[in-house]
């Protein structure tokens, strides 16, 4: 019987670099490899001129990230990729612009989440999340969430504020003792609020690194276990 060919993953990236690099290296820690051959191949588009997810979600005056990712999705499948991720939580606002571009799968880390939370974690009925605000604006937990009976707990507006401002500052590669109790303060307005689950939502706040207090899932880590599985067919991308 003839092994199945691994798959390619294409990695739109760049949303921040940072966060695209830290995707590849949790894929590379949760790979069982002997030696080089047996880690996954990986097309990586590490593109930080995509235009600004929080100009054009919050500000709402800046230009429409869609079409750029779109373009990045048709090269990562000319150059051989089988399926897709997206490494920015924000950017899965754009997810039907990247999926209409090619013809291939591309794997919805916001589904993939939810669909993480239902299956392992069945009685969580309060989740704290720990994203930028344009995920808050767009719904893209809540509604899947909502479908779930799950309550999704935000940052008071103070907080999420002070949150994005982390976020900003681990874009400029600032991750000082400032940064992180700035992080804490925000996590602990959600423990504060009732929350018993917190999601890292965020690929800056996943490279940030560090644990929590309590019991937290992080998005970036699902994906990677994700492309893990899908690259060496363990199942199928969905």
């Amino acid at each position: 019987m003839t092994e199945k060919r691994e798959k390619i993953v294409g990695i739109l990236g760049g949303m921040g670099p940072e966060a695209t690099v830290d995707l590849m290296q949790r894929i590379i820690r949760l790979t069982p490899a002997l030696d080089d051959a047996d880690h996954i191949r990986c097309i990586v588009d590490n593109n930080p001129k995509v235009p600004s997810r929080i100009k054009a979600i919050i500000e709402g005056d800046g230009e429409d990230p869609g079409p750029c990712m779109a373009d990045m999705s048709r090269r990562l499948e000319s150059w051989g990729a089988d399926f897709l991720v997206i490494a920015c939580n924000t950017a899965h606002y754009y997810y039907g612009a990247v999926q209409e571009a090619v013809n291939i799968p591309v794997i919805n880390l916001i589904d993939l989440v939810a669909s993480h939370v239902k299956d392992n974690f069945p009685n969580q009925r309060k989740i704290g999340i720990l994203a930028s605000p344009a995920v808050a604006m767009t719904g893209l937990y809540t509604q899947r969430f909502s479908r779930l009976g799950i309550e999704d707990v935000w940052p008071d507006p103070d907080h999420q504020a002070q949150l994005l401002s982390v976020i900003k500052e681990i874009k400029k590669g600032n991750i000082d003792e400032t940064v992180r109790n700035d992080y804490k303060n925000v996590y602990e307005n959600l423990m504060r609020k009732g929350a018993t689950l917190l999601i890292i939502a965020c690929t800056e706040l996943s490279a940030l690194g560090g644990k929590l207090p309590i019991k937290a899932l992080d998005a970036a880590e699902i994906l990677a276990l994700e492309i893990v599985h899908v690259a060496k067919n363990r199942k199928e991308p969905q």
